[in-house]
């Protein structure tokens, strides 16, 4: 089974979910973030795939915390899937690190920011993985097709796009709900990524702010328009978490929200 197949082989029709902590901080706190993840999404027939980056290289500070090292942090990546039988994704930042991460990861993920890099995007399309290109702040959704494009013209049908908020000033994001069906009509899935939109980038204390509260909403306000997936960043106690803790869901929160986000859609099924 392809990943693609896998991420549609729900029975009820529902949603798949990327979620996992924003960077792999140890083995033992993503074996324990997968463990707690698997249990309640094998109970709500969710598809899920698990998400760690091995590296953040888009820091605001020098001092920020970027990982443990390459590959002990793809070492942990490959144990997860091995462990429970799932599929792993995580970011890669140049077209180099595309063949170094595709042997430990099953889908390969392209920042926001890099979306139009044309060389990252065909290394990424090479190694045979599945791409999922995370849409630019700065890039109205019609202008997706030419990345999908270049995946395809490599010789890779195995894409998804995933939309991550419009730049709304200097501090704030916002969603335009109408890019989803918009990015549909490539004939791929299409994700949105909850946490990562309730951002506040650009803080003068050089560490990114975030609106957790939003979380929920969002997340609802996405599955009633028909997003394919959803991609949540989750860790046991976002407060010490060493990227992105500001806009992270605490990963106790995460059943009743995925419980919540599974009725609406059984819901939606109804009209469709």
């Amino acid at each position: 089974m392809s990943v693609l197949e896998y991420l549609k082989s729900s029975k009820s029709n529902n949603f798949f979910l990327l979620a996992g902590p924003c960077v792999i901080e140890g083995e033992e706190m993503a074996l324990d973030i997968a463990s707690k993840v698997v249990d309640v999404t094998r109970k709500l027939d969710i598809p899920y795939v698990f998400k760690g980056s091995y590296r953040k290289a888009n820091r605001s500070r020098l001092d920020s915390f970027t990982g443990i090292g390459d590959l002990k942090a793809l070492e942990i990546l490959k144990k997860v899937r091995d462990t429970f039988n799932i599929p792993v994704v995580t970011d890669i930042h140049t077209p180099q690190e595309a063949a170094m991460a595709a042997p430990f990861v099953d889908i390969l993920q392209i920042p926001a920011f890099l979306c139009r890099q044309t060389d990252l995007l065909l290394a990424a399309a090479r190694t045979g993985r599945l791409v999922n290109i995370k849409k630019g702040q700065f890039l109205a959704p019609e202008s997706m097709k030419f990345a999908v494009q270049k995946i395809r013209e490599a010789g890779n049908d195995q894409v998804a796009i995933t939309e991550r908020g419009v730049t709304f000033g200097y501090g704030d994001l916002v969603i335009d709900y109408r890019g989803i069906p918009e990015m549909q009509k490539n004939d791929c899935p299409v994700i949105l990524d909850i946490t990562h939109s309730l951002q506040q980038p650009n803080q003068a204390s050089g560490v990114t702010g975030g609106r957790p509260d939003m979380i929920e909403t969002v997340a609802r306000a996405g599955i009633a328009v028909g997003v394919d997936g959803i991609f949540i960043e989750t860790h046991q106690n976002p407060s010490v978490a060493k990227s992105d803790g500001a806009n992270m869901l605490r990963l106790d929160l995460l059943p009743e929200l995925l419980e919540h986000l599974t009725a609406i859609r059984c819901t939606i099924n109804r009209f469709n």
